[in-house]
């Protein structure tokens, strides 16, 4: 079992940028997948990014390639995403995620864990 909880939400100017953080408690954090998914009012949940378990290959949702940035640090077991060049459309509820599939990362079901979300807000 894993617990997920996400922080570096907040209220930023379109053209700003934040960094998000997730944090994993546990000590199999490396065996993990990770993803990073957003939830807008009245929409579905959206795919952002995913993170193979030794860092070395990335996915991004079509929408934030060249703006966002998903790393990985197995040693502290955590996760970020870079967001930069942010935009009215990027506001949403940020969740991130752990899962052991290999493949198909841009699906809600290939996770088994998730965080609480933390909210951000891009300003026009």
């Amino acid at each position: 079992q894993v617990q997920l909880v996400e922080s570096g939400g907040g209220l930023v100017q379109a053209g700003g940028s934040l960094r998000l953080t997730c944090a994993a408690s546990g000590r199999t954090f490396r065996t993990y997948a990770m993803g990073w998914f957003r939830l807008a009012p009245g929409k579905e949940r959206e795919f952002v990014a995913a993170i193979t378990k030794s860092g070395g290959s990335t996915y991004y949702a079509d929408s934030v390639k060249g703006r966002f940035t998903i790393s990985r640090d197995n040693a502290k077991s955590m996760v970020d995403l870079q967001m930069n060049s942010l935009k009215p459309e990027d506001t949403a509820v940020y969740y991130c995620a752990a899962g052991r599939a290999a493949q198909s990362m841009a699906l809600n079901s290939k996770y088994d864990y998730w965080g609480q979300g933390t909210q951000v807000t891009v300003a026009s």
